[in-house]
């Protein structure tokens, strides 16, 4: 059983900042790629950073510059930290993780349960 749970969202002014936290527990043997993605009210869930086992980073370029994603591989969480909000930042934040547990033979996408980012003009 592998449990995903974010933290951290909240209402903030333009210009602000916030940081996400993702943390994954249960019976995991190896995390690939962990990853942020959001999804604002009425549009499709989108790609906000990615981040692979090895370090390699990838971005959105709406947030390139301003959000910074990172992890602590020993604690298997994922970190989001966001800068010079805007208020097109507005949205739900879901930490996805791909990983092979003990549970299963092969990597699998668990999903997180969300937390909302209101940014405020």
């Amino acid at each position: 059983q592998v449990q995903v749970v974010e933290s951290g969202g909240g209402l903030v002014q333009a210009g602000g900042s916030l940081r996400l936290s993702c943390a994954a527990s249960g019976s995991i043997l190896t995390i690939n790629v962990m990853g942020w993605y959001r999804q604002a009210p009425g549009k499709q869930r989108e790609l906000v950073a990615t981040l692979t086992h090895g370090g390699r980073t990838n971005y959105a370029d709406s947030v390139k510059g301003r959000f910074t994603c990172s992890r602590d591989n020993a604690k298997n969480t994922l970190y989001l930290q966001m800068n010079s909000l805007k208020p097109e930042d507005t949205a739900v934040y879901y930490c996805k993780l791909n990983l092979i547990s003990s549970a299963v033979d092969h990597y699998a996408d668990y999903w997180g349960q969300g937390t909302q980012v209101t940014v405020s003009s």
